[in-house]
């Protein structure tokens, strides 16, 4: 247990961390994280009591519908973290906003040697051309 609250603990942390952007007035990058989280949370509340009408005794099985809306938080808040990642410089609309670029890693399995690794990469230029 108390590692879980580690884990959790930390996974917040860097959720929290991830979530600093630029100060503009506009920016909605915590709205919609938040948002993405709301929902996530829904669905996944909705999708374990899905599981729960599955089993022998359902009414045993409550657990399941804090699990889904547990899972659907992080899966939300990681949604949300991936649509609204910051490039180091963002033409939008003709104004050139300047931020610190999200490093994200990602697996990457040769397709040779057959073995996953970490890459880690960030955005160095994102655009908006009208």
């Amino acid at each position: 247990m108390k590692n879980f609250r580690k884990t959790i603990t930390l996974a917040l942390l860097v959720i929290f961390v991830m979530t600093a952007s630029s100060s503009y007035a506009s920016d909605n990058t915590l709205r919609e994280v938040f948002e993405d989280a709301f929902y996530g949370a829904g669905i996944g509340a909705l999708v374990g009591a899905a599981f729960m009408a599955f089993t022998k005794k359902p009414a045993d099985h409550l657990e399941n519908i804090g699990y889904g809306a547990a899972v659907g938080v992080l899966a939300g808040s990681a949604y949300g973290m991936a649509k609204s990642a910051r490039a180091l410089a963002q033409i939008d609309n003709g104004r050139i906003r300047i931020a610190v670029p999200m490093i994200v890693p990602d697996l990457v399995e040769s397709p040779s040697t057959r073995q996953t690794t970490v890459m880690w990469h960030a955005n160095i230029l994102r655009g908006t051309f009208n």
